[in-house]
């Protein structure tokens, strides 16, 4: 018993230093996954054979490195650039571009989708003299959004998956039904209704210089990877070692051909290899080993009883509760530790109603997800773009972020929640 307080207060004070030092979230986890180990309560081989989910974390990585060519390659931009040219008036102009940016998001890892979206809105804002703010803070939730939609989204899917057994094809379609990625593209349609009216009097038509295609070897990538891991996710099932396995080599493949094809320099190759975001894959390493820990000393069984017995036999009580206490708790901290805590938490709630477990763990990662568009800091995406708008002399408060990232959340999580209660209660 003593042992799994101690545990509690190791996690509740790695939540709480993530939330003080987000710049230092890896040594918040990987401290507590350290003094986890040191106590007992798993052990090495454990962590590292049993807890540490091996296939997340390269295909993580090897997105990485695709998504950073991708953006290497300009075809994005270019993407972006005949939209502008071809939509009529510049508010439907802004909101295609928000709408390729969350398409891109869906199998490009989101801070990265921001940086290549970034120039194309600030050039387009420059042009006509307006003020980036909320056109840059739509790039972001739009791409926080969309990328809960696939499996190489976001981090949250990949866990989400790994735990649920879910492979790349069963994002779309599960048992018959229509998956989470539909869900998040209700979502998508309510959020890009709601950015027309807010972008609508934007009515004069611009011509902008257009980019030029560097190589489509990256676009090629990207499809390969998408493609491949539908094959994978079609033979294996779920987020298997082939997954993992194919995802690294098309990013070695990638590498090399950035190397020799492109004529880099080493020191051209390290930065971009050194670029990628290592802070989150230490992460993942100790939030799993953190999560494990807590498992093993039962105390999500615990907290599943103590949500049980609030949630009784009302099943749309426990589908508004996980969905509201995880869009208002991502909103402030990361919703990585979050949905590993409670993915398990979820499905015992929905058998013990004898649910289908998507609806109540389909309605948590719509909650955590989208949930990290409510504040300026309520996900890396977000941290970003504030860091851009800095850098163009704007500085963007938590009211002004608020304008937007409010209503947009509570429309878009209001209409993928209704979705996923219609089709999967």
């Amino acid at each position: 018993m003593q042992v799994k307080w101690i545990v509690l207060a190791l996690a509740v004070l790695m939540y709480v230093c993530i939330v003080i030092f987000p710049s230092r979230k890896s040594l918040s986890a990987l401290g507590a996954a350290v003094l986890v180990l040191l106590l007992g309560v798993v052990s090495p081989k454990a962590a590292f054979t049993e807890l540490i989910n091996w296939n997340v974390l390269m295909i993580f990585v090897g997105s990485l490195v695709i998504a950073e060519l991708f953006i290497y390659s300009r075809v994005p931009a270019v993407i972006a650039d005949s939209i502008v040219l071809h939509s009529p008036n510049v508010g439907l102009a802004i909101v295609a571009i928000l709408m390729m940016t969350g398409i891109i998001s869906a199998f490009v890892e989101n801070v990265a989708t921001v940086l290549v979206m970034a120039p194309i809105a600030l050039a387009l804002c420059a042009k006509l003299k307006l003020d980036p703010s909320y056109f840059m803070v739509g790039l972001a939730v739009m791409a926080n959004l969309q990328g809960t939609a696939t499996l190489v989204g976001d981090p949250p899917s990949m866990i989400f998956a790994s735990y649920a057994g879910y492979g790349f094809n069963d994002f779309f379609i599960y048992q018959g039904r229509a998956s989470i990625f539909f869900a998040i593209q209700v979502g998508m349609l309510a959020g890009a209704l709601f950015f027309y009216v807010f972008f609508s009097s934007g009515k004069k038509h611009v011509d902008i210089e257009k980019e030029t295609i560097v190589s489509l070897v990256p676009s090629i990538l990207l499809l390969l990877m998408i493609g491949g891991l539908a094959a994978a996710s079609f033979f294996f099932g779920g987020i298997s070692f082939a997954s993992g396995l194919l995802v690294i080599i098309l990013a070695i493949i990638g590498i090399l051909w950035y190397k020799y094809i492109c004529n880099k320099n080493n020191g051209e190759l390290w930065k971009m290899v050194k670029g990628r975001d290592w802070d989150t894959v230490l992460f993942l390493i100790g939030i799993f080993v953190v999560v494990g820990g807590i498992a093993e000393t039962g105390l999500l069984e615990d907290f599943a009883v103590f949500l049980s017995q609030i949630i009784g036999t009302n099943v749309l009580l426990g589908f508004i509760l996980i969905l509201g206490v995880s869009t208002l708790i991502s909103g402030f901290v990361d919703n990585v530790p979050y949905i590993i805590v409670m993915l398990p938490v979820a499905a015992k709630l929905a058998g013990d109603l004898s649910l289908k477990p998507e609806l109540y763990m389909f309605a948590l990662l719509i909650g955590s997800c989208l949930g990290g568009n409510l504040t300026c800091f309520g996900a890396s995406a977000n941290i970003v773009t504030m860091g851009i708008l800095r850098k163009q002399g704007v500085n963007m408060n938590f009211g002004g972020w608020l304008r937007i990232g409010l209503p947009f959340t509570l429309i878009t999580v209001t209409a993928s929640s209704v979705f996923l209660w219609f089709v999967w209660r």
